[in-house]
């Protein structure tokens, strides 16, 4: 078990785990890269922007910049969005004890490197004990004691089985794996996916299409996952069909939400200046119709949405071209 745990992000996920750390142990630190929201955080113990409603317990300690260092976290939660954890990751290097683990909660794969979160985190922060925490788990139900279920990764046992008892509460669940790469890819890819389905939303389609963009999507998540060496039945499970569910069809889903705004007309620029919420199937569309393409793997729905988000491509004519392909097997080797 840990003793001191950091959790770096401030944003609503970020705020969720420091609360719900708090509950099992004494020293945990929620950490800012913003000096003024850290200030905020301190004096109203509330995330009014990312968390609001939910009072932040006075044992956590709100930093910012190298105060972190004063912490000294056996573990640092990497909880902020994929695009920024290279940053992030530079900019506490310096401060993060040399045998701290390191935990990755971020959902994306990096534009221009093809990177998943661990694997940005090991390239800045070198080689440590790592593990990625994914699974069906909006912040917001989270932190008001919904039942949630949820899957860590890592190829160190030991690690997985300590984090297992140390997020574990009456209504937080974990599961422990060794599959960190299926892992990682089903967080990334269901955001995509989530996007697809509030396309459907916004077009007005009905139940059946986006059942059919759930199924289908479950199968460019096993295709690739194949082809990157993760584990099919690891789709199957919390962190790939359980948050690709979550993410298609809650109506609070910020990715789910963006592909509605889009099947309605918008653009991603009009979207991402609509809010300060990131919606990383966004970005992550790019990155993983790259991967497609790198490894040859087919992922058709996700190459027509990145032909809508990059190419202007109609979304309604993109859907009519999927449904209008050539016929095949349901499963095929």
């Amino acid at each position: 078990m840990f003793d001191s745990v950091a959790v770096l992000g401030d944003g609503g996920w970020g705020t969720t785990i420091a609360i719900l750390l708090s509950r099992n142990i004494e020293r945990v630190t929620l950490w800012s890269h913003f000096p003024d929201h850290a200030n905020q955080l301190n004096q109203t113990r509330i995330n009014q922007k990312f968390l609001p409603g939910i009072p932040i317990p006075e044992s956590i300690r709100i930093l910012s910049g190298s105060a972190l260092q004063d912490a000294r976290p056996q573990l640092a939660v990497f909880a902020v969005p994929t695009p920024f954890v290279r940053g992030v990751a530079t900019e506490v290097a310096a401060w993060l004890p040399d045998d701290a683990a390191v935990l990755s909660v971020s959902k994306g794969i990096e534009t221009d490197t093809l990177l998943r979160g661990t694997q940005i985190l090991t390239e800045v922060l070198g080689p440590r004990r790592m593990a990625v925490l994914s699974g069906p788990s909006h912040a917001e139900e989270v932190a008001r004691d919904t039942f949630t279920l949820v899957s860590v990764a890592s190829d160190d046992a030991p690690l997985a089985e300590a984090i297992q008892a140390l997020f574990t509460t009456d209504t937080f669940r974990l599961y422990t794996t060794d599959d960190i790469t299926g892992v990682e890819l089903g967080g990334a890819i269901k955001n995509v996916m989530g996007i697809a389905a509030g396309m459907c939303d916004g077009l007005g389609y009905g139940d059946n299409t986006k059942s059919a963009v759930l199924t289908r999507a479950l199968a460019e998540m096993t295709r690739l996952g194949a082809a990157l060496g993760a584990r099919n039945e690891t789709f199957y499970g919390l962190s790939g069909v359980g948050d690709l569910i979550t993410t298609c069809v809650s109506p609070y889903g910020r990715n789910r939400a963006a592909g509605e705004m889009i099947g309605k007309g918008k653009t991603v620029k009009e979207i991402q200046a609509s809010t300060e919420m990131i919606a990383e199937g966004l970005l992550t569309t790019k990155a993983l119709y790259e991967l497609g393409k790198k490894h040859d793997v087919p992922m058709p729905i996700t190459t027509g949405l990145y032909r809508v988000l990059y190419h202007d491509a109609d979304p309604r004519e993109t859907a009519q071209a999927l449904m209008t392909r050539a016929a095949g097997p349901e499963v095929s080797d």
